[in-house]
């Protein structure tokens, strides 16, 4: 059994606007403000992917909550089976949260010039304030890390059910692709 297209199709999208925009915040910080790119296009681009995967992971869950969800292999381990769900709802939250903390922190940033999405300026829901803003950074960069790390953690327990495991029951890969 598979999960469905939609299901499939937004779970490999999120995977890669997630790593691209990890990717593009990396080295958005880590230019010297002098380069123009830094803030006309990494800040925007990033801005606006974080933005995406806010709105995919409620599309997501909305496309869950009306699909069958494919049961756990019975086949695993008890910790397995706890450390999968366990890493789901993380998963999930971290999709969430960290965008929010994105946002929060680009809104409340006095220097800040708004949450772009692709085109639009979002309003800002939150007063500038630098000291929130510190507290939004720090979530939000330790936060983010902790969702590639989970991610990471999630790709090689798939891999490792799909090739090394003996019962070949417990690929849960074969069912995402």
């Amino acid at each position: 059994m598979k999960y469905s297209l939609p299901m499939r199709l937004l779970h490999w999208a999120m995977a890669a606007i997630i790593l691209c925009m990890v990717s593009v915040g990396r080295t958005m910080v880590s230019l010297d403000d002098h380069v123009p790119a830094k803030f006309t296009l990494l800040y925007p681009w990033h801005k606006s992917l974080g933005m995406l995967v806010l709105l995919l992971v409620f599309v997501r869950l909305a496309i869950r909550a009306r699909s069958s969800v494919l049961p756990l292999p019975t086949m695993l381990a008890p910790w397995e089976t706890a450390a999968a769900r366990a890493a789901k709802v993380a998963l999930y939250a971290l999709m969430i949260i960290v965008p929010c903390m994105g946002y929060a922190m680009s809104s409340s940033y006095t220097k800040s010039d708004g949450v772009f999405f692709f085109g639009t300026m979002l309003p800002e829901l939150l007063p500038k304030n630098d000291a929130r803003f510190e507290v939004f950074r720090l979530l939000h960069r330790v936060l983010a890390y902790t969702l590639l790390t989970l991610s990471f953690i999630h790709a090689i327990g798939a891999l490792k059910h799909r090739f090394l495991d003996r019962d070949k029951r417990n690929d849960v890969l074969s069912r995402m692709i």
